[in-house]
């Protein structure tokens, strides 16, 4: 989720909190289960057109409200918030989506190898997935500790070149067309945004200065569009929504209340506008107002998962722990497979901490790592339930397992000796803990790492 800037806050459905070293470009990462899945259903066909697994490639949003998208390697697509909310149709997003699988593709990324390496990574760490770590009591070492373990750096030095971008909307030209979709909102996504960048001299639509534009692009897109017999191929009305769900939801977790309020005025009653509407009550501490208008839209649509993790959230936030349990329950009925629900109902379990809570908030957690394993706030949530359960051996362990996926050799190698002292010789989680020791004792021998 996201607030406003050096604000931390917590959310179930987005949450932004940013560590590290203070840059110029500093951006965090934002995890959202229904953004996600709205973006894996846009990209998923589109990826698999291009001969790709789509379960092999991340799709990170980057809390940056300017306009860009960008990729680092073969299995990492980062898109800006601002490139999801400028969007005006799906064609228009899932547009850039197969341009940036066209480089993944092409494997442009990996041309750019030497590049990434010098330029490093800002070790700007951050996680959004609910109920977390303000009300867990991780005080100032939570902003260091719950992260998602996800590293990046914004490429502004990676300039592609013409011919390659050229290849790239080419690629996505025939991603489009496999797909059955119209490939005319790549072309309109970049006549629109970067006419207006031209004219008004703006700064703000980084995507035309790490991706160069001709004309010769655009008339080669054109023509490629005409051809392709697709053109008035209008979005479904399902895409649709979805887009207007995600840029809602967007609005509500990044904007003022009056720039909320003007886009989403009252006498706008459909899903989106409420849905924003609460939102922005939450944010903004109108509690009674965010729990009214959640529970008119769970009554609307009550299969709907995502509005059972707002209001769980709203319950959450407002310290009512007890009350946050149940809807994290329907939320994770509605999606048993999805580790970010298994990861807020452990949390409020955890917190309420009645008969059964933790045992329950332990196995949630454990099936949660299994399924994110590099999800470093579950990590330490886990530790902090196995600390509690007086297990202190798988304690430290998931310490150990925190610490090696935010790339912390040292602390991992600390806690996994120490773990493997506590563990039953031969088990698997002793096994484990000496997998890491031996991992994490070889790097530092070998480049020096330090945490």
């Amino acid at each position: 989720m996201f607030l406003k800037p050096a604000v931390q806050f917590v959310v179930t459905c987005l949450a932004l909190m940013t560590t590290g070293v203070a840059t110029a470009h500093a951006q965090g990462l934002i995890r959202d289960a229904e953004i996600e899945a709205y973006l894996r259903d846009y990209s998923d066909p589109i990826m698999e057109a291009a001969g790709l697994n789509p379960h092999e490639i991340n799709i990170h949003i980057v809390n940056d409200d300017s306009l860009n998208a960008f990729v680092t390697d073969s299995n990492n697509m980062y898109l800006h918030t601002g490139l999801i909310t400028a969007a005006k149709s799906p064609s228009q997003l899932i547009g850039v989506i197969a341009h940036e699988t066209g480089h993944i593709e092409g494997r442009h990324p990996a041309r750019r190898a030497e590049d990434i390496r010098v330029a490093g990574r800002p070790a700007l760490l951050s996680i959004g997935l609910g109920i977390l770590a303000i009300a867990a009591g991780a005080g100032d070492a939570g902003a260091a500790l719950i992260a998602s373990s996800q590293q990046f750096g914004y490429l502004n030095f990676a300039q592609h070149s013409r011919v390659v971008e050229a290849s790239a909307d080419q690629a996505a030209l025939r991603y489009m067309k496999e797909t059955g979709r119209s490939p005319r909102g790549l072309l309109e996504f970049f006549e629109e945004f970067r006419d207006y960048e031209l004219a008004n001299n703006q700064e703000r639509y980084k995507f035309f200065r790490t991706h160069p534009l001709s004309s010769d692009r655009i008339e080669a897109l054109r023509t490629g569009i005409e051809k392709s017999g697709l053109t008035d191929v209008p979005d479904s009305a399902e895409d649709i929504e979805k887009l207007e769900r995600m840029k809602a939801k967007l609005i509500g977790f990044l904007s003022y209340q009056r720039e909320v309020d003007a886009r989403y005025p009252k006498s706008d009653n459909s899903i989106p506008a409420r849905y924003a509407r609460a939102i922005s009550a939450l944010q903004n501490n109108f509690t009674a107002t965010a729990i009214a208008e959640t529970e008119s839209l769970v009554a609307e649509e009550p299969e709907n998962p995502y509005f059972h993790e707002l209001l769980a959230q709203i319950y959450y936030e407002s310290g009512m722990i007890s009350e946050a349990v149940e809807p994290n329950r329907k939320a994770l009925a509605h999606e048993p497979q999805q580790p970010l629900f298994m990861l807020n109902l452990a949390v409020s379990l955890a917190d309420r901490g009645q008969e059964g809570d933790l045992e329950e908030a332990a196995d949630l957690l454990s099936i949660a790592t299994v399924r994110e394993p590099a999800n470093a706030f579950a990590w330490y949530k886990l530790s902090v339930v196995r600390e509690q359960q007086g297990r202190r051996g798988e304690a430290m362990l998931a310490t150990a397992e925190q610490a090696f996926n935010l790339n912390n050799c040292e602390r991992a190698l600390n806690f996994s000796v120490r773990a493997a002292r506590e563990l039953k010789r031969d088990s698997g989680a002793y096994i484990r803990a000496s997998d890491i020791t031996k991992i994490c004792s070889l790097d530092i021998q070998m480049n020096g790492r330090r945490g």
